[in-house]
């Protein structure tokens, strides 16, 4: 399959084209805010190359969530659009499985086949999104918000070493102090890592995308106004 993959759930903003989960071109901000202006000329970049190759696309795939809702909302918004336009379907990617992924791309020789993954995503304060996920990114958990406290993962744990990695892992290191937790830094989310994922994922038709939203995991809460008759009641 020809898919374009578009991840935008934390600051990183990356867009790839894979064909059969092999990446053939990308574009990314790694470090930066910017997604609703980066992620058109992202998208340009490489639909110009896959015009330019001949490459039709089979799908777009969306990093899902959990992760930040501005982000979010923009990546949805641009892939339900592309599908649309395109008559594509759209396959929904769970970004930890993401992380996960990307982890075992970069540092996959170091990490035992027993081993499990926990990558973590930033929540605020000493919260998390997690999830748990073998060596061949299969979740075995379902996707949490979690609290981080000394006993967090105190059962995965003394069954063997946790690979932790994601931009959440940083909280953790000095409250997760058991001699099977393992800490992978420099781990983002990015859609040269979705592609294998995305072949394996579930296609939505178009006809179904008018209902489909992000998997937030948390409702978004608005500031209270502070204009005067716009007060919270």
């Amino acid at each position: 399959m020809v898919i374009l993959n578009i991840e935008t759930s934390t600051n990183c903003c990356s867009v790839a084209i894979t064909i059969d989960g092999e990446v053939v071109t990308m574009a990314a901000n790694l470090d930066g805010a910017n997604h609703a202006s980066e992620l058109p000329v992202y998208i340009e970049q490489v639909m110009k190359k896959a015009k330019e190759n001949d490459w039709k696309l089979d799908a777009v795939a969306l990093s899902q969530g959990p992760g930040s809702y501005t982000g979010l909302r923009i990546g949805c918004s641009m892939a339900k659009g592309l599908c649309y336009g395109l008559n594509i379907p759209l396959i929904p990617v769970d970004t930890l499985q993401v992380i996960a992924a990307a982890a075992l791309a970069q540092s996959g020789e170091k990490i035992p086949q027993d081993a499990m993954l926990c990558p973590l995503l930033d929540a605020r304060r000493m919260e998390v999104y997690t999830s748990i996920y073998t060596h061949e990114c299969v979740r075995v958990k379902d996707v949490e918000a979690k609290i981080v406290d000394e006993g967090s993962w105190s059962e995965e744990l003394a069954k063997g070493q946790l690979y932790f990695m994601g931009n959440g892992a940083e909280k953790c290191k000095n409250v997760v102090t058991s001699a099977n937790a393992v800490f992978i830094d420099g781990i983002v989310p990015e859609a040269q890592y979705m592609g294998r994922l995305a072949e394996r994922g579930e296609l939505l038709d178009v006809k179904t995308l008018a209902y489909y939203e992000p998997f937030y995991l948390k409702e978004f809460v608005a500031a209270p106004s502070h204009i005067k008759g716009l007060e919270s009641k």
